[in-house]
């Protein structure tokens, strides 16, 4: 199951909020979730517009769910150093992954063992050189008439 931290719509008509979820990948935007994480509100004045759960949300994030383009962001306006050092480490273990060498083993090149011919592999040898080459002429058909 893939898991993805997102916004979930709350809220009336023309005055959204938002619930920061951890939800399937495959449930729709407002279907049902996992955990609440917080809550965005855009219309909210000074700075109490956004909440997050620390421990929660970094929980979610190292046992493997994605954070959406939009959280995201969210998430890069309260907590930039965590994530900075959240997506180096991403970065250090990718770049570990493609550094392992993979063992190469050299086969020596053996000299093919001539198979030993038998009576009937000779048989055949010799009756694909005894047959002539000659295609058998196509009859003509004849044209109809009009």
């Amino acid at each position: 199951m893939a898991l993805v931290i997102r916004l979930r719509q709350q809220g009336r008509t023309n005055r959204q909020s938002y619930r920061l979820v951890v939800a399937n990948k495959r449930s729709p935007r407002d279907g049902k979730y996992v955990e609440k994480l917080g809550w965005y509100d855009p219309f909210a004045k000074d700075d109490k517009n956004l909440f997050i759960e620390e421990k929660k949300l970094f929980d979610w994030l190292n046992k493997g769910a994605i954070l959406s383009e939009k959280a995201r962001s969210l998430v890069m306006r309260l907590f930039p150093d965590q994530m900075k050092k959240l997506e180096e480490a991403k970065r250090a273990k990718k770049i570990s992954r493609k550094k392992k060498p993979k063992k190469v083993v050299e086969k020596k090149a053996e000299p093919k063992k001539a198979k030993k011919e038998t009576k009937e592999t000779k048989e055949k040898k010799e009756k694909k050189e005894k047959k002539p080459a000659v295609k058998k002429a196509k009859k003509a058909e004849p044209k109809k008439k009009k």
